[in-house]
């Protein structure tokens, strides 16, 4: 198996001067303090380190945004539970550094037809743009969603504001026979159902 280094090596192609690839992945992965932090870097961030150009600045951000879509990629799965609706969102929005705002449109079943971002905020805040969200599930014919955003601070206690969008949120979807199941705070290590922090 290889290393973290190794693997980033594979991305960066090539060294530099008094310093091959690995050495480059390795100066990466100590600078942003191992993979977690890399992937929550941005090209114009990863193109100060010395041997990293633009096209290696973007291969990277290329294959953390693939490896987030994977984990995003679960159309079928049944959210069942707030775990469920977590173990969906935090890949996608976990490791963010500004708050986001998903959703996860579901069937009769609960089961996963669609996942969409609707709303970026800032790093302490994000909007729920109830409307927009309404629309959207409409729109992919969903029956049941769940909504999820992201702390970028690395707590997951839900705010009074989080607490309140999700009481007004249900209200909306029940006027126009939707049933929204849960809504999840998400961090990268950890996270937090609004329901049940009540």
């Amino acid at each position: 198996m290889l290393s973290d280094a190794e693997l980033v090596a594979i991305l960066v192609g090539s060294g530099r001067v008094g310093g091959n690839a690995v050495d480059v992945a390795s100066g990466l992965l100590a600078e942003w303090r191992g993979l977690a932090g890399l992937a929550r870097a941005t090209p114009a961030e990863l193109i100060r380190t010395m041997g990293v150009g633009p096209a290696t600045a973007c291969r990277l951000s290329a294959a953390v945004e693939i490896a987030s879509r994977l984990g995003t990629a679960r159309a079928g799965a049944r959210l069942a539970s707030s775990a469920d609706i977590a173990a969906v969102a935090q890949p996608a929005i976990g490791r963010e550094r500004t708050e986001r705002l998903l959703v996860l449109v579901a069937d009769g079943g609960q089961r996963l037809t669609r996942v969409e971002a609707v709303a970026v905020g800032q790093a302490g805040s994000c909007p729920v743009p109830v409307r927009e969200v309404l629309a959207l599930v409409l729109r992919y014919d969903g029956v049941t969603f769940a909504v999820a955003h992201n702390h970028p601070g690395g707590n997951p206690t839900p705010s009074a504001a989080d607490i309140s969008a999700t009481d007004r949120l249900r209200d909306a979807a029940a006027g126009v026979g939707l049933r929204l199941l849960d809504h999840v705070v998400v961090t990268e290590q950890t996270w937090r159902s609004v329901t049940a922090s009540r």
